[in-house]
């Protein structure tokens, strides 16, 4: 059996607090009635055969016998209810299996053991974040983040959960501090594109997600939502431009495309509106929008031509739209005020 330096370093540790224990048996002083030394005994017999449980569950963890680690792990905190290390050896085994709420409940115990444990209050942010237990992931990020104020992962992860309570400018103020952490980063200015967003503040949302595509490259999933808050911000062009590479780069990107038929839409394009929307339709027959705009388009069209035709073809756009999505009150209204024409 290979161990990695990782798994070597935690054994010689455990093996470190082993020989720890076994030589506390000789303080006990000799005034102390001998019930008392018989149960003080006992007891760190007790925690040595813990601790070689302990070592015997780091082992089969590496060795993917992860039940048998988590047996080994409940014999010795039985003996030892009191053992961090135990019940934080037990969260990164259920966290591995992906079991998040019993990974939550061993780091939590984990952490009212040893309150200073950086590693046991991160891993209890993660699955709990992961669960989307979303308060409780805040409590474990910011403690973290107290405990080590320069580690980008908890301040990053207490920024996304106060984006998911809609605290927005606790999610600010942990996005900046990550920012802060890593310069080199794009994923504190994306969120921060996000949450700016949310916020209907769309010159920042740009000014962010344009850090994002300089940290990070021209990625298609940044792309988009920037062109997404261009468009928000009445800013038809930079929108179109934007999206034209996203669509160089992905030819299949159906919200892309759908996208880029509102924004020639509103330039006045309208036969690039529907070639675009009727891609995006293609690409996914479930997209009402593109179904909606399609059908808006047409409309316009057959006006401007004076031509029924495609106002029939806007008219079974809508209907489709409708179709996929009924709540829709104006376009139903649109609907049957053009079809009763």
């Amino acid at each position: 059996m290979c161990l990695g330096p990782r798994s070597n370093g935690l054994i010689m540790a455990a093996l470190a607090l082993l020989i720890l224990v076994g030589g506390c048996g000789k303080s006990v002083q000799t005034a102390e009635p001998a019930v008392e030394m018989e149960a003080e005994e006992d007891q760190l017999a007790d925690q040595r055969q813990a601790v070689g449980l302990y070592v015997d569950a780091m082992m089969l963890k590496e060795l993917d016998k992860q039940d048998e680690a988590i047996a080994k792990l409940d014999a010795a905190l039985e003996l030892d209810p009191k053992f961090a290390l135990g019940y934080s050896l037990k969260g990164d085994i259920y966290q591995m299996g992906a079991d998040y709420e019993k990974s939550a409940e061993a780091y939590e115990q984990a952490t009212e053991l040893d309150p200073w444990s950086f590693k046991d209050f991160f891993n209890l942010g993660k699955v709990t974040q992961t669960a989307e237990q979303f308060g409780q992931a805040i409590r474990a990020y910011v403690t973290a983040c107290e405990l080590d104020g320069q580690h980008y992962g908890s301040h990053m992860g207490a920024a996304q959960c106060y984006f998911a309570v809609e605290d927005f400018d606790r999610a600010i103020a942990y996005s900046h501090l990550a920012g802060e952490i890593d310069p080199n980063s794009p994923d504190p200015a994306v969120l921060l594109g996000e949450v700016y967003e949310a916020r209907k503040e769309h010159g920042k949302a740009i000014e962010a997600y344009q850090l994002a595509l300089e940290l990070g490259g021209r990625q298609p999933q940044v792309m988009v939502p920037l062109a997404v808050a261009y468009l928000r911000n009445q800013d038809f062009a930079p929108a179109r431009d934007l999206l034209a590479d996203v669509i160089e780069v992905e030819p299949a990107n159906a919200q892309a495309h759908q996208y880029l038929g509102f924004a020639y839409l509103k330039l006045k394009e309208v036969d690039k509106a529907i070639a675009n929307y009727e891609t995006a339709a293609t690409l996914d027959p479930g997209d009402w929008m593109a179904k909606k705009g399609l059908g808006v388009s047409y409309i316009l069209k057959s006006i401007a031509a004076n031509d029924d035709t495609f106002k029939e073809k806007g008219l079974a756009q809508w209907a489709e739209s409708l179709r996929n999505e009924p709540d829709q009150p104006g376009l139903r209204e649109l609907y049957e005020r053009y079809t009763n024409q």
